[in-house]
């Protein structure tokens, strides 16, 4: 059984943070993102943030 953490976040997702930690996490993975990973979430939230 898995369950979802819905913390809420003091600090809003920058576009900064999110190149960072989806750049990190291409250089692990042979330069792919996968879908539903963190920082896929991590990009996905940062565009909503900066509108």
């Amino acid at each position: 059984m898995t369950s979802k953490v819905n913390a809420k976040s003091s600090t809003a997702m920058t576009p900064q943070a999110a190149q960072r930690i989806q750049s990190a996490t291409a250089k692990a993975n042979d330069g792919i993102v996968p879908k539903g990973s963190f920082a896929a979430r991590a990009t996905s939230s940062a565009a909503k943030n900066s509108k």
